[in-house]
């Protein structure tokens, strides 16, 4: 019983800690990223914090896990509740859409793809993974719309997974420069009409 607390306390606390380190990389990227300041924000010391990851590209790739791990469960696990067809392949993209909004200060996930995209190394292997992960997600919903002939037969499902990625992409950076509201109506408008363009 003891050791079981013990293990319980310490994945909560590496759980408060990745909060607030994906708090902090969400204002200044996982290069931004300090073992000193995270110790400040969790109330901790740096060898306590130090202690749970061991270093910070440990760190760093542990917020990326930690963002996916949620991002999943806020986009992904509700859309595949989703009726089969388009239904499912709006949910995604408006989930993604939704995320955004929520993270309109900064997302580690969609800022990595731009701090390691010419960096070799594992972070940039894991946001690789990930990204490729979310677009077979997305190509598989379309995929499905493809078979229910909701969308043309020769529909590209990669191409259109990349275009809904654009739109995404572009929205981020709208709705930290621009009107949130506006650009998430942008985004909105830029999906239908890719569904009219593969549905005709």
């Amino acid at each position: 019983m003891v050791v079981a607390a013990t293990t319980d306390k310490g994945t909560a606390t590496r759980e408060m800690i990745l909060g607030r380190a994906y708090a902090l990389a969400s204002r200044k990227g996982l290069e931004g990223l300090s073992i000193g300041e995270l110790a400040m924000a969790a109330k901790m010391s740096k060898s306590g914090v130090f202690a749970h990851f061991g270093s910070r590209e440990e760190l760093q790739l542990a917020v990326l896990e930690f963002g996916a791990q949620h991002f999943g469960e806020r986009v992904f696990m509700p859309a595949l509740r989703e009726k089969r067809g388009l239904p499912r392949l709006r949910a995604i993209a408006h989930g993604w859409f939704d995320w955004v909004r929520e993270n309109r200060h900064g997302c580690p996930l969609l800022a990595s793809v731009n701090e390691y995209d010419a960096r070799p190394g594992p972070q940039r292997d894991r946001v690789v993974a990930f990204m490729d992960q979310w677009r077979g997600i997305t190509a598989r919903a379309i995929s499905l719309a493809v078979e229910m002939g909701e969308l043309r037969a020769d529909t590209d499902t990669r191409q259109f997974a990349f275009e809904i990625l654009g739109i995404t992409l572009a929205l981020n950076q709208d709705t930290r420069l621009f009107d949130p509201k506006q650009a998430r109506a942008q985004a909105d408008r830029a999906l239908e009409r890719l569904i009219t363009a593969y549905s005709r």
